[in-house]
C-alpha cells in the first residue's frame, strides 16, 4: 500500500496493519504460516518446472490430485512434513529443499 493511501485511511479512521496482527498471530505463528506458504509455492513451482500435473505428483507421493491441490494451497490439513516429503520426491536435494525453508518467501531461478 502506498503512503498516501495509508495516510488517508487512518485519517478517516482507519487502522492499517498486517495479516499477523489482523490475525493476532504470535512470532512464531506467523513464522510457521509463512513457512507453510513458502513450502506450498515450492510444491507448485517445481511440480510445473517438471511438467507434472496433480494427478501425476499425487500418484507419485502413493495419494490424491485432491491432497496435492490441499499441498500447493498449504490448506491446514497438509504438514509441512507432507510438503517436504514432496519436494524429495519430485528429486530435490535436501540442500534445496532447506534452501525453501530458510528463506520461503524468496522466487527460485528457473
Amino acid at each position: 500500500m502506498d503512503k498516501r493511501t495509508r495516510k488517508r485511511l487512518e485519517s478517516a479512521g482507519w487502522k492499517v496493519g498486517g495479516t499477523s496482527e489482523f490475525l493476532g498471530l504470535t512470532d512464531e505463528e506467523a513464522a510457521i504460516v509463512e513457512l507453510k506458504v513458502g513450502l506450498a509455492n515450492a510444491v507448485r513451482e517445481q511440480r510445473s518446472r517438471r511438467s507434472m500435473t496433480q494427478e501425476q505428483l499425487g500418484q507419485l507421493l502413493g495419494s490424491s490430485q485432491s491432497r496435492v491441490a490441499k499441498i500447493e494451497a498449504a490448506d491446514r490439513s497438509v504438514s509441512i512434513d507432507l510438503m517436504v516429503r514432496s519436494l524429495l520426491r519430485m528429486g530435490l536435494s535436501r540442500k534445496d529443499v532447506a534452501s525453501y525453508i530458510a528463506a520461503p518467501g524468496r522466487k527460485r531461478a528457473a
